[in-house]
């Protein structure tokens, strides 16, 4: 099969955009099934603080790479690379138009574009040495291993700093030197969503938040630390990280919610800069149209 001659949907953005809807009312249109592109929706229980779509909202549309692992499991970019390859495949076999939606960059650009990792599986041992170093001493050596990738990685972000000296170390060349280019297989009709007004975007982040803890986020986390103490998922994770001090006692809940509020704008920022480098990107703006004329107009792109 020539996947070249097979047309996929990628939605990507920042958040608070509306992906989801826009992935529902396609894949109804076209009579599909949705591929999450998300690092966090992968994992079972954590919900709110991830604006997972719930059974309701996902009206009844299939759901792929959503809610399947658990938050003691360990998944590369690679491995998602690998088992979304799998779904499109099975999607192009029975006629039907795969619908990627999500707003993890680095997982589109694998899956979707010319880039490829390296396959390392994880080394428990060096991990557990690596775990024994504070976050200056981790970054120092990433940095001091492979510049490139340091100014990719937030220094405080220990899961990324761990897995990309993981893979240093294994394979004893740079992570950027083992990066490799590929030729896109597939036909890719790219659509971002985002908003010319940025205060815009973020009074709709703002507005997302405090829905989250109107609808039970601090009690869905406060579980989650009681049954995952110290989970590097959870501690890594926007949405639950900022509660930490407030049930250590250090800060008040308005102070976390604050940070969290903050967090996501950070965040959308970022997720911005990422996409913006794919210069295949149909932008449509969420202030200038409504979800229906956004749906409308997605559909002029392809039919």
């Amino acid at each position: 099969m020539n996947e070249a001659n097979k047309k996929i949907i990628a939605i990507l953005g920042p958040s608070s955009t509306g992906k989801s809807e826009l992935a529902i009312k396609l894949a109804k249109h076209f009579n599909s099934e949705i591929i999450s592109v998300d690092s966090r929706q992968i994992y079972r229980e954590i919900n709110i603080g991830t604006a997972k779509p719930s059974e309701t909202e996902k009206q009844g549309i299939k759901h792929h790479l959503m809610d399947f692992l658990c938050l003691r499991e360990e998944y590369t970019v690679a491995q998602f690379a690998d088992d979304a390859n799998s779904i499109i495949k099975d999607l192009f076999e029975q006629g039907k138009t795969p619908i990627l939606a999500g707003g993890t960059g680095l997982y589109f650009r694998v899956l979707l574009q010319d880039f490829d990792l390296p396959r390392v599986a994880p080394d428990i041992n060096l991990r557990n040495e690596l775990e024994k170093k504070t976050n200056e001493e981790l970054f120092g050596l990433l940095k001091e291993k492979d510049g490139e990738i340091s100014e990719k990685i937030h220094p405080n972000n220990r899961v990324k700093v761990i897995r990309a000296l993981e893979v240093i170390l294994t394979l004893n060349k740079k992570m950027s030197e083992a990066q490799k280019k590929k030729e896109n297989p597939f036909d890719v009709l790219w659509i971002g969503l985002d908003a010319k007004d940025r205060g815009f975007l973020y009074e709709r982040a703002n507005l997302r938040v405090d829905k989250m803890m109107k609808k039970g986020l601090l009690d869905e986390v406060k579980a989650l630390f009681e049954k995952y103490p110290n989970n590097k998922i959870l501690t890594s994770t926007i949405g639950y990280q900022e509660f930490l001090p407030y049930f250590s006692n250090t800060q008040t809940l308005d102070e976390c919610v604050e940070k969290l509020k903050q967090n996501t704008r950070n965040y959308i920022k970022r997720q911005l800069s990422w996409f913006r480098a794919n210069k295949d990107i149909n932008w449509l703006y969420i202030d200038e149209m409504n979800s229906d004329e956004i749906f409308e107009k997605v559909l002029t792109y392809i039919e």
